[in-house]
């Protein structure tokens, strides 16, 4: 082996292990709250009110600052960004144990904007050193995702136990620390690798007038939202129907659990099929049939929240694995992952509210879990629609008296 191939392979592998400790830290800052969110209430002095805007909070900041990360790679590289956007994490997650509540929101911002820089160039990383594993190792950044984001939810009591809840809160700060600190020598080694002033290139073009990327987009949005919105009211429903309180929380972390598996299986499935239209169809069919279980057959939760765990757990590795499927180049696949990620989840952010509202309007559940019904419309055309073989088509703007020109094959 030569010098040039062993220092190829040893880039590889620790381009790889910088992944696996990015994806572990990018949910654990948001699913460490709500298990201590009643002592933060007795500290902070949180209404209720502020603390529905504490738990929402990383999700608007997800939906936010992700289409700021494609231009920040392009300004200062993609690993320099990753290493920054993991220091801004451990900055957050630090502030949040200040004793003001100005300080707990301004930390949940900073971890907001750090996850979704993280979470957006995941897959242009992916898409660019390993280009022959995109299935595979999607799979396993989704599959770390849940592991992240269960640890932080199992672990925080515990901490809390423990060291109260500055530990509880500050504990993730070390790994993401950690996770920064690796990613330092690849950023550093990119940076030597750019040219002066460009430091990634940019797509030429814009993807607003796409229309595969628009429903690349609505569809990531709908996948998160029916989650969001499930995982978030579900535990309500089901104390409704006489389930206790433990067993109704239970059943959310089934979904979660389920999730796991599949989260590496079905990127690995869809990266090997050309078309991945019948894997969108099967997962609004299951989504369709958990939904019409809760209007027609409540009583019957576990059977639905198996439903759910496959339908849920399937549905976002796919929209995940699409962003690379439908980009032929790694900055497209930064472009659309921000395009996508932004407007998903600023998009998923509506549904627990809008769900709660309607319950609130109508006393019961029927008319907001029929809303959800009725979004899975949108959701089966916009993933059909990205589903579909081609890339996304980036379009220049149109010069006064000359033709469009565009770059892509769908």
């Amino acid at each position: 082996m030569t010098s040039a191939s062993r220092t190829r392979r040893s880039t590889l592998i620790w381009t790889l292990l910088a992944l696996v400790l990015l994806s572990l830290n990018l949910r654990a800052a948001i699913t460490g709250v709500p298990p201590v969110l009643s002592r933060l209430q007795e500290g902070f002095g949180l209404s209720g009110v502020g603390a529905s805007v504490l738990t929402t909070l990383p999700e608007l900041c997800v939906g936010i600052f992700s289409a700021l990360a494609p231009v920040l790679a392009r300004r200062i590289g993609t690993e320099t960004a990753i290493a920054a956007a993991l220091l801004v994490i451990t900055a957050g997650l630090l502030l949040r144990v200040v004793s003001a509540q100005m300080a707990l929101f301004a930390g949940t911002v900073l971890a907001g904007a750090g996850m979704a820089t993280g979470n957006v160039l995941i897959p242009a990383v992916i898409k660019r050193v390993f280009p022959n594993r995109v299935g595979s190792l999607t799979g396993l950044a989704m599959m770390l995702l849940s592991v992240g984001g269960a640890a932080g939810a199992g672990l925080a009591v515990p901490l809390e136990h423990v060291g109260g809840w500055r530990l509880a809160l500050a504990a993730w700060a070390v790994p993401a620390l950690v996770a920064a600190l690796v990613w330092g020598p690849l950023a550093l080694r990119g940076r030597r690798e750019l040219p002066d002033r460009a430091p990634e290139p940019a797509a030429a073009g814009t993807l607003l007038r796409s229309p595969l990327a628009w429903c690349v987009m609505i569809f990531m949005g709908m996948t998160s939202l029916m989650f969001y919105t499930l995982t978030s009211w579900l535990p309500e429903i089901m104390q409704g129907q006489g389930f206790t309180p433990a067993t109704a929380g239970m059943m959310n972390s089934v979904i979660i659990i389920i999730g796991i598996p599949l989260g590496f299986v079905v990127p690995v499935l869809a990266a090997r099929l050309r078309d991945q239209r019948p894997l969108v169809l099967a997962v609004v069919v299951l989504m369709g049939t958990g939904l019409a279980g809760l209007l027609l057959a409540p009583r019957a939760g576990w059977v639905w929240v198996t439903v759910f765990g496959v339908a849920t757990g399937s549905a976002f590795p796919i929209a995940l694995t699409l962003l690379n499927l439908r980009s032929d180049t790694h900055a497209v696949t930064a472009r659309l992952s921000g395009m996508a990620q932004s407007g998903g989840y600023l998009l998923a952010a509506c549904g627990p509210v809008t769900f709660g509202v309607l319950h609130t309007l109508s006393g019961g559940w029927k008319m907001s879990i029929w809303l959800l019904v009725l979004l899975l419309i949108p959701e089966l055309g916009c993933g059909l629609v990205a589903a579909r073989p081609g890339f996304v088509r980036l379009r220049t703007r149109r010069p006064a008296g000359r033709p469009g020109v565009g770059a892509g094959v769908g």
